[in-house]
């Protein structure tokens, strides 16, 4: 049986924001090494998520909540997207 495209795309969202989780919960800890394997990838790539949330958002004294932002943007993309194609059949 062949995945729905509407199901593909809601599990890569869903990855992409598991990746998001990940890096928030590495940044807790002040030491960890993000040059190494594959954490600089996903700091990298988070990078492009939360540079422009950052921009916009200033962090709360030491506290960045630009994280938060972009997993709501992100939940409601995903939704819209899925919903799009699950109404086009696919």
């Amino acid at each position: 049986m062949i995945a729905r495209p509407s199901y593909l795309i809601y599990q890569l969202f869903n990855l992409i924001m598991l990746i998001m989780l990940i890096r928030v919960l590495l940044s807790w800890f002040p030491n960890f090494n993000w040059y190494k394997e594959p954490w600089y990838s996903i700091r990298k790539f988070t990078d492009y998520i939360f540079e422009p949330f950052r921009k916009v958002i200033p962090p709360i004294g030491m506290i960045d909540i630009s994280p938060v932002f972009a997993f709501i943007v992100l939940s409601i993309v995903q939704n819209l997207i899925c919903k799009l194609l699950i109404g086009l059949g696919l």
